[in-house]
């Protein structure tokens, strides 16, 4: 009976198998078939192709050990894969090639109001193909806060500034490293002591002020001063007789572009900055009828600061200093009055050789100039179509308001919670596309993607890279999900974007410039700890050479520096065989939602090699 019993109890549990097997069986038929009907209907169309690429470009297969940390010593191995188009490096003349502000280049464009320091892009036929090599004894630049003020000297190896400034305390050179006393043409004492005079003005202990713009900005003491008072100054300065100023500013770790007051438009949004600075800069203020004056005020925020220091201002104190007549000062000094007079900017303060204008809150804020004014606004409708565009001697109009005292283009509260507050280029939906709704759910999308990235590269925003980029910031999200005093974003909005978005990246407190990627940006070889890219070789599908992006990558990029490039994986798979041949080390990820999403993420290291590394160089 024991026995009948356990067959009849086996025989029970096998029918009770086999139901549960048929009901498996009949689930993944159900769910294939829905699954087929939903790839067949196109919004699927991708997914197939997406886990067949997966499985033969699994990661392991490329390198299983992508190291993101430091190796000086390491030898050079270039990836085998094939077919791979090797690019071979470039000669050592070309270690600081900057191509669009090349010395010999500008030297054949005419002087005449700085035309020969602006961008001026290598042809077709000039352009290198092959890859920027570093110096001999390059290292990496001193972990922030150190390399504020201390800079390897085989990195920059430019001795000039320390003679010629040498009296200024703007860099001194000490042993095989170079020490920046935070000294300037007008703070021979400190920038610190000189930011804290205008702080008495300025409000910047409260957030109110938390972008600047440094122009002229030297080695750019007065934008690394300020960080630790969380103000971001872009800070530029032109390729000139003072070599490297903006090359010692990115190795000391401070935001600076290569760039000039000249004949074309700066490559800024309006209303983008909350201060604006010019210390002895050199910039003619009352030429050309206030040109560069109005210029400061299309990029300057209602409300916003203007600070001038050295000539003219306390002229009658300095004329002999200067060496020049008390004519010559007063007349200067006049005009400058003039033209902000005419802006309706109100002069807050003038102690010593520091002068400070406030811009005016809308257009309805200035009554009595309202009427002249108006007679040499812009009549441009868009005040941020600026690349390549002439700068033009008139007055751009300010959003209209409904009363004296509201802020023209909206109120913006204070840093940091601005950060990921609505901006109201948002709210007034001034962005076609994008509503307070879509910029809160991109919020969340970078946080989540960011958080995916530090899962295969954990230094992402833990400070071994200090000089950022991000090629196609859009609202600026991946910058908002990182951003700590550790490190800064340059975030770039490609000129040839669907949506300009740059006003908003200002208006959250973050810094960035408008570029077209067809071209080299406006920095020196090897200014960049880390860069991303997100859709932005799509964006340029046949816009120009995918090599093109990629060497301009590279030439920007230090060694041991990282790159995250975030595409759909057709332009990937492309991306990826090029950069196989740059001594690149390279590992493709699947999104974080799994293989079945077609965009993926290619993480990549740029290996170490400087001059002689490979006797191979190419012709150009």
């Amino acid at each position: 009976m024991a026995i009948k019993g356990n067959s009849s109890s086996n025989s029970t549990e096998n029918r009770t198998r086999s139901t549960v097997s048929i009901l498996i069986v009949l689930c993944m038929c159900i769910f294939f078939y829905i699954l087929g009907a939903w790839q067949k209907s196109g919004f699927g169309k991708g997914d197939s192709i997406a886990v067949e690429i997966t499985k033969k470009t699994d990661c392991t297969k490329i390198l299983p050990n992508l190291n993101f940390q430091t190796h000086h010593s390491s030898p050079v191995q270039i990836n085998p894969s094939s077919p791979v188009k090797t690019f071979k490096p470039c000669k050592a003349k070309f270690t600081d090639y900057t191509p669009c502000q090349d010395q010999s280049r500008a030297m054949t464009f005419p002087r005449e109001n700085m035309n020969y320091r602006e961008r001026h892009c290598p042809p077709e036929n000039e352009k290198l193909y092959c890859l920027i090599p570093a110096p001999k004894g390059y290292v990496q630049p001193f972990p922030w806060p150190k390399s504020r003020d201390f800079v390897p000297f085989a990195n920059a190896p430019y001795k000039s500034l320390t003679v010629e400034k040498a009296v200024q305390n703007w860099v001194q050179y000490e042993g095989n490293v170079f020490r920046f006393p935070g000294g300037g043409t007008q703070f021979p004492q400190g920038a610190d002591k000189y930011i804290d005079q205008l702080a008495s003005v300025v409000p910047i202990k409260n957030g109110t002020v938390r972008t600047a713009l440094d122009t002229g900005c030297g080695v750019a003491s007065w934008g690394a001063y300020l960080l630790k008072r969380n103000v971001l100054a872009m800070s530029f300065a032109p390729r000139d007789s003072h070599e490297a100023q903006v090359q010692f500013a990115l190795e000391r770790g401070v935001p600076a572009v290569i760039g000039v007051f000249g004949t074309i438009k700066l490559p800024y949004p309006s209303r983008a900055f909350d201060m604006a600075h010019c210390s002895r800069c050199l910039i003619p203020w009352g030429s050309n009828d206030g040109m560069y004056m109005m210029e400061v005020d299309r990029v300057l925020r209602p409300g916003g600061y203007w600070i001038l220091s050295g000539p003219p201002i306390n002229w009658r104190v300095n004329f002999k200093a200067w060496q020049r007549t008390r004519e010559d000062l007063q007349a200067e000094q006049d005009k400058i009055e003039e033209i902000a007079a005419l802006l309706c900017w109100e002069k807050v303060s003038e102690k010593g050789e520091m002068a400070i204008w406030r811009k005016r809150l809308n257009g309805e804020s200035c009554p009595s100039v309202k009427e002249e004014t108006g007679s040499r606004l812009c009549h441009s409708s868009n005040p941020d179509d600026v690349w390549y565009k002439k700068m033009e001697a008139c007055v751009t109009p300010l959003p209209e308001v409904n009363n004296q005292d509201e802020v023209s283009g909206g109120e913006i509260p204070p840093f940091p919670k601005r950060l990921n507050s609505v901006p109201p280029r948002i709210s007034r939906n001034s962005i076609p596309g994008y509503s307070t709704e879509s910029f809160q759910k991109d919020n969340k999308a970078w946080q989540k993607h960011v958080k995916a990235y530090k899962r295969v590269n954990k230094y992402v925003d833990g400070g071994r890279y200090r000089n950022i980029m991000d090629m196609n910031a859009g609202l600026g999200g991946f910058a908002a999900a990182i951003e700590s005093p550790k490190s800064w974003v340059m975030n770039v909005v490609p000129t040839i974007a669907k949506v300009e978005t740059l006003g908003v990246v200002y208006e959250r407190g973050l810094i960035g410039i408008y570029h077209d990627w067809c071209e080299g940006f406006s920095t020196y070889p090897r200014t960049y700890d880390l860069i991303h890219a997100s859709g932005l070789f799509t964006l340029y599908e046949n816009k120009c050479k995918m090599e093109d992006i990629l060497l301009e990558m590279d030439r920007i990029l230090r060694p041991e520096g990282a790159v995250i490039i975030r595409d759909h994986v057709d332009v990937l798979i492309k991306v990826r065989s090029l950069a196989s041949g740059m001594r690149w080390n390279l590992k493709m990820v699947d999104h974080e939602d799994g293989p079945l999403v077609s965009e993926k993420i290619l993480f990549a290291v740029k290996q170490y090699w400087v001059v002689g590394d490979n006797n191979q160089t190419a012709t150009a």
